[in-house]
């Protein structure tokens, strides 16, 4: 007699032990959405669920008892990746292990814009709170290239601008180098694409072009127009004579303000003073302004002068084109 009411109450014990073990798997989180749980590299299992007990979001000691028990019977303790992890509102304690060994961490977002110089896009990689950096305060984009096994070369318009999302943790080098990496691939396919006869000698001075038409213009459909301006300059010996590229030479000497003195000023980058291309890009072009330069729109212009509402008026002669500068100069003095 004695023997069996031990075994009846044994197994009641068991029952209610099996109850509580359920309920406190099944109990749902109290989340309601967006609370992230950082599992930091080399953390324990355990370690993470006793940090989710201290902020409220597990129950009870005996939640990570049980949590930590399924975890290592199942295989998920040891299967846990680092990461954010986002937790959906409606979630079940023993939906955790399975969410921290998914590694479908959060995704961050950063945009690197078309138009921005190297400068201003590695600025903006530095800022975010969520990318690592790695290198150094000086000489950043030379550091840059050589680990981009590119050393020595001048990192301006060699990164695709686009929006990038990635993991808390990532490097500068490790987002840049995705950057780069799209821009070969986005040039090699338009280069694949080009219409024939193109003053260029290589995919790289059509990333020059690209740069240009890029700063000249923020209307799309101005673009094409615009390159067939400056590719037609090229064809027949003419000096680009583009404002973006001489302001890009002044470098930190510009005021905002472009004088004639600086149309004057000899650097690499002048087109008013030497002939072709500039060295090297002069900002981060998009692919609209790359199929432009690659398909420049046919036609006789050989000049364009800005209507100051960010379109432009495109003339075939000089006299045209000289006669445009001062109705619009002179319309933009009478604004003033």
């Amino acid at each position: 007699m004695r023997r069996a009411l031990l075994l009846l109450i044994g197994l009641a014990a068991a029952a209610l032990a099996g109850g509580d073990v359920h309920s406190q798997l099944q109990a749902p989180l109290p989340a309601s959405g967006g609370e992230i749980v950082d599992v930091p590299k080399g953390a324990s299992f355990r370690g993470v669920l006793r940090e989710l007990q201290g902020r409220g979001l597990l129950q009870s000691g005996r939640q990570v008892l049980y949590l930590s028990w399924y975890a290592r019977i199942t295989g998920r303790a040891g299967a846990m990746k680092a990461g954010e992890y986002a937790l959906a509102p409606g979630m079940r304690a023993i939906d955790l292990p399975a969410l921290l060994a998914s590694g479908q961490v959060v995704l961050h977002e950063l945009t690197l814009v078309e138009g921005w110089q190297f400068v201003t896009a590695l600025a903006a990689v530095h800022a975010h709170p969520a990318l690592k950096r790695t290198l150094p305060e000086t000489d950043a984009g030379a550091a840059l290239m050589a680990q981009l096994a590119a050393p020595g070369r001048h990192p301006e318009g060699l990164f695709y601008p686009d929006t990038y999302r990635f993991p808390r943790g990532t490097t500068d080098v490790e987002f840049m180098r995705r950057a780069y990496k799209t821009q070969q691939r986005v040039l090699a396919e338009e280069w694949d694409k080009r219409a024939p006869d193109l003053p260029y000698v290589s995919p790289d001075e059509a990333l020059i072009m690209a740069s240009i038409v890029e700063r000249e213009t923020g209307q799309v459909d101005e673009r094409p127009e615009i390159a067939g301006v400056f590719v037609r300059r090229l064809q027949k010996g003419m000096r680009l004579q583009t404002d973006p590229s001489v302001i890009y030479g002044l470098g930190a000497a510009f005021d905002g303000n472009l004088r004639k003195r600086d149309l004057l000023a000899d650097t690499p980058y002048n087109t008013y003073t030497r002939a072709g291309l500039p060295p090297t890009p002069i900002c981060l072009p998009g692919r609209a302004a790359l199929q432009a330069a690659l398909h420049p729109a046919p036609g006789k212009t050989l000049y364009f002068v800005s209507r100051g509402d960010g379109s432009h008026v495109f003339s075939e002669t000089f006299t045209e084109h000289d006669a445009a500068v001062r109705q619009f100069q002179l319309k933009r003095r009478r604004a003033r």
